[in-house]
């Protein structure tokens, strides 16, 4: 959630009811029953992640209403249960270094096909090495400051809150903070599991220190991370 509350109605009925003010983190797996809807008096502005799409963009586009994708009525059997729907509230989420990281959803989330993750970058972060992802898809959604994107050897796009970028399996891409004010932004890689490669780096580091050359390209090796 960006901004507002949405109200989720969960299972048979949608009698079950979680509410989601901003910054709150939603994720409904396959199969389970779900409405949702906005009770209050502003405006509701999220990202509605689809992982797989599904058709889900392509419903939105759609000018007949003989489109099908992937939503269908209630079974009888109730669905999945209710209980296995993840929510997490503004600040709620595993962190690391010092907050400045804040897992949203892991790749252990539902069926596993994404990870968000929340992160701040301070004032002039670097950010990594050129790399490129075999299998992952890679992208950010930023909610403040001006994050540089850079792709390949040359080209670079600034991106302001509101833009979102995201880097195909096989492109070679990083990012940074060059500006003096903090960067924030929604990390979204697909499908999970990535995320763990980040705890493994922040377990490696002293405080405030880089964690060993030859070290990080060890863990490095054990991901989807490919320096370029």
């Amino acid at each position: 959630m960006l901004e507002g509350e949405l109200t989720f109605g969960l299972g048979p009925g949608g009698e079950e009811l979680r509410q989601a003010p901003a910054g709150t983190f939603v994720l409904v797996p396959a199969g389970v029953i779900h409405t949702f809807r906005n009770d209050g008096p502003a405006t509701a502005r999220f990202l509605n992640i689809h992982a797989p799409s599904m058709g889900f963009a392509e419903s939105l586009r759609r000018t007949s209403t003989d489109f099908q994708w992937d939503s269908f009525g209630p079974p009888a059997d109730g669905g999945r249960p209710a209980g296995d729907v993840v929510v997490r509230g503004p600040g709620e989420g595993e962190s690391i270094l010092g907050g400045a990281v804040v897992f949203k959803a892991e790749g252990t989330d539902g069926e596993g096909t994404f990870s968000l993750t929340e992160i701040m970058l301070p004032p002039g972060y670097p950010g990594p090495v050129l790399h490129r992802h075999a299998r992952t898809l890679d992208s950010f959604y930023v909610l403040e400051g001006m994050l540089t994107i850079r792709l390949g050897e040359g080209d670079e796009v600034e991106a302001g809150p509101g833009s979102y970028g995201a880097m195909p399996p096989g492109t070679a891409h990083s990012f940074a903070n060059r500006t003096d004010g903090l960067v924030r932004a929604l990390n979204l890689m697909a499908p999970g599991g990535f995320e763990q490669y980040l705890k493994e780096l922040a377990s490696a580091a002293l405080p405030g220190e880089q964690p060993d050359p030859a070290l990080m390209a060890e863990i490095a090796s054990r991901y989807d991370f490919v320096p370029v």
